[in-house]
């Protein structure tokens, strides 16, 4: 792999990760056309995803802040008898409901070995089932009647159902963005709240699932990994930035009421490759 293809795939990594057109289907189709695929493959995938939490913690560095140290206080709240639900900030609210949102993962994470043969295999048909997926939600949610939630009124019930569509984005194809956004507007959240929710619960989720990828990655075929420093940090650092990006870019298409587009986009993207994947089968089309 060159540096100039470690920087497309970074650009890839960072404008999919935060758009809800999926970071995992794009990465997966753009493996499967050019033939990096394989344990390299995902090992630098799970890099490239380190540079999009980078972007996150940038872009939410007060919000982040903020529910870091009411965590802290809720430790020392539980541990000293003084703990009350009732009494939590918005803050101390959000961390208590993205606790619970991340626990609906763990179901999901039983078959976590089958959504990675999804992503490694040579067959991208269920990619395209999966981002047609993604065009339906997408499509479902912005027809919503603009919600009135803010951190501070997200029930249990909300956090459940946004766990729950996370929990689905693990196949690649269905975007983790796009999934939870929709979750959070099927739930009520004002746009703004979706989307601040959405990108600050996938840090555990993300992190998480690099590490798992990465220790995969090794005890599948370490022989056959090649790490090529350059091209790691070059990846991470275009994602990185590329994500800040594409951050302001969903707030900006939130507000203007323009999300649809994404609908539409990946509609397109997801009828294509289930094509081409029915020829590829059929033998009709070869790479």
């Amino acid at each position: 792999m060159s540096i100039f293809e470690a920087a497309i795939q970074g650009v890839i990594q960072g404008l999919t990760e935060f758009l809800p057109v999926s970071s995992s289907g794009h990465l997966s189709l753009y493996q499967h056309f050019t033939g990096n695929s394989g344990e390299g493959a995902l090992l630098f995938s799970a890099f490239l995803h380190l540079g999009t939490l980078a972007a996150v913690f940038i872009a939410f560095r007060q919000t982040i802040s903020e529910m870091i140290t009411e965590f802290f206080g809720i430790i020392k709240n539980i541990f000293t008898g003084k703990f009350s639900f009732k009494g939590l900030n918005p803050s101390g609210r959000a961390v208590i409901m993205m606790f619970i949102s991340l626990i609906m993962l763990l179901p999901f994470y039983i078959f976590k070995d089958y959504f990675e043969s999804i992503a490694e295999d040579q067959d991208i048909i269920v990619e395209g089932i999966c981002f047609v997926f993604t065009a339906i939600i997408l499509f479902l949610s912005d027809r919503c009647v603009n919600g009135h939630k803010a951190f501070g009124d997200i029930t249990v019930k909300n956090a459940v159902t946004v766990g729950i569509f996370q929990g689905i984005a693990l196949f690649p194809g269905v975007s983790r963005s796009g999934s939870t956004i929709s979750g959070g507007l099927f739930s009520g959240f004002k746009k703004e709240t979706a989307v601040e929710y959405s990108f600050i619960l996938g840090i555990p989720a993300i992190a998480g699932g690099c590490i798992l990828e990465a220790k995969d990655a090794f005890e599948k075929g370490a022989e056959n990994i090649v790490i090529e420093p350059i091209n790691f940090a070059v990846g991470f650092l275009v994602s990185a930035v590329v994500g800040m990006c594409a951050i302001k870019a969903v707030k900006l298409l939130m507000k203007s009421n323009k999300f649809r587009i994404f609908s539409i986009y990946t509609l397109i993207i997801g009828a294509t490759a289930i094509i081409i994947g029915i020829t590829e089968n059929a033998g009709i089309y070869q790479q």
